[in-house]
């Protein structure tokens, strides 16, 4: 039921479009990397976990400018312990 409401909330949404607020969480996790924190921790950081679903979030780390900032290898070991079940 939930994806059916999502979608009529932003029925473009399956066309790929990146909305502000996945922008946003990008922006937050390449800046808490910058920071210095491990990728893994700011990915169970209440504000992601909070505001995306684990689909979401394996989504938040396939972003081009994420993958630049943390770097593969990184993000790989991230979205193995991402649950998405």
């Amino acid at each position: 039921m939930g994806r059916l409401s999502d979608l009529f909330r932003n029925p473009f949404s399956f066309f790929g479009s990146r909305s502000s607020g996945e922008e946003r969480l990008a922006s937050y996790v390449i800046r808490e990397h910058g920071r210095g924190r491990s990728l893994e921790e700011i990915m169970e950081d209440r504000y992601i976990l909070n505001r995306t679903t684990p689909a979401e979030r394996a989504r938040l780390l396939d972003r081009p400018e994420v993958v630049r900032a943390i770097g593969g290898d990184a993000i790989e070991s991230a979205k193995s312990s991402i649950s998405t079940g």
